[in-house]
């Protein structure tokens, strides 16, 4: 690449940036001021018009429901792709409403059923890690459990382009009640694993890592990679590992499942009982995603037979596969690629460290 073209794309990636962040700035102010019929509808009709364009985002979700449902007719696969849609944008103008939320309204805003697993956990001072798919919206249930549980947690982000738009997104986070790590950097697993040690609670959404170091896992019949990171917080820290599905139904309360604990193998060494651990979390997240198909918010290539992974790059400094905090873009809406990731993105590495004893005794008090 020349130097003036190179000088040309930095100019229009900052444009499009400061774009993005001017926009989000707007929905933010803009949308939360609305009624909630309105800001309903308004979703509704957004979620409507981008599913007639038929842009690569919604080609992308009939083909990753496809997966799902593979008896599925056309006829079926567009109904469903069109009620993805509407569950996607319900999570923008939620998530742009939040803020304004009453506490009543987020304690009465979400309704998920065993959570029991949660609270025992975290009653017995047992460090509890909350792994969850692109599901619902889990912005929501994050400020239900600050909330109506009064329990601060630690989740990570990886940093976006502009800063203005990760520092708008950690402050909107923040603001929730949430503890927001930076996903670069390399310190996030150690400060999380201090965490849970301290009986604390992490949640990460953590269904899609196609970085070349990724746990490969059987999803739906084939093959693809997810985060290693909550499997070896569970067994450094010996915290509880809980998957958590989410969904919409027709009222305006969400609902989900706290699934029972992912138990640590008895048997084999620590990337056997990585990829075992991984391999449950897929399979708690599949039995959701299989029940509430619309309520998945996978607009991106996930499986390696449509995407080859992406290598980890050395010295990049991430954290080892831990998941994020949840999606900070609404490519769909906007008819980015398919490629683009719901970020903050999991496609990062998802190795631990070579010994994450070592690490720990590097990164903890």
């Amino acid at each position: 690449m020349s130097e003036g073209t190179s000088r040309a794309a930095r100019l229009r990636g900052s444009l499009v940036g400061s774009l993005s962040d001017n926009l989000y700035g707007l929905a933010w102010s803009a949308v939360k001021t609305l009624p909630e019929p309105a800001a309903r509808a308004l979703g509704r009709n957004v979620a409507d018009l981008t599913w007639r364009r038929r842009g690569k985002g919604v080609l992308r979700l009939e083909a990753n429901l496809a997966r799902v449902l593979p008896d599925a007719g056309e006829a079926r696969l567009r109904e469903l792709s069109k009620a993805g849609m509407r569950s996607y944008l319900r999570y923008w103008m939620e998530s742009f409403r939040l803020p304004a939320w009453s506490k009543d309204r987020v304690r009465g805003g979400f309704d998920p059923a065993d959570v029991h697993y949660l609270t025992d956990g975290l009653a017995a001072g047992r460090g509890v890690i909350l792994a969850l798919p692109h599901m619902g919206n889990y912005d929501l249930a994050g400020a239900w459990v600050t909330t109506k549980l009064e329990t601060p947690f630690t989740t990570v982000a990886e940093r976006l382009k502009p800063e203005t738009l990760y520092d708008r997104f950690v402050a909107y986070r923040e603001g929730l009640g949430m503890e927001v790590l930076p996903h670069s950097g390399g310190t996030a697993f150690g400060i999380l694993a201090r965490r849970l040690r301290a009986g604390g609670l992490v949640c990460l959404v953590a269904d899609r890592d196609l970085s070349a170091s990724g746990v490969e896992v059987d999803f739906f019949g084939e093959r693809t990679r997810m985060p290693a990171g909550p499997a070896m917080l569970a067994q450094q820290t010996g915290a509880l590992l809980l998957p958590v599905t989410l969904w919409y139904d027709d009222s305006p309360v969400m609902q989900g499942r706290v699934h029972p604990p992912v138990e640590v193998p008895a048997e084999g060494d620590r990337a056997h009982r990585t990829t075992v651990m991984t391999q449950r979390l897929a399979d708690a997240y599949a039995s959701g995603i299989a029940e509430h198909p619309q309520d998945w918010h996978m607009l991106q290539r996930l499986w390696l037979a449509d995407l080859e992974p992406r290598p980890a790059e050395p010295g990049s400094g991430a954290a080892p596969g831990l998941g994020d905090a949840g999606p900070a873009a609404p490519a769909a809406a906007t008819e980015t690629p398919a490629e683009t990731e719901k970020p903050p993105a999991t496609e990062t590495p998802a190795d631990a460290p070579a010994d994450p004893q070592d690490r720990s005794r590097t990164e903890t008090p």
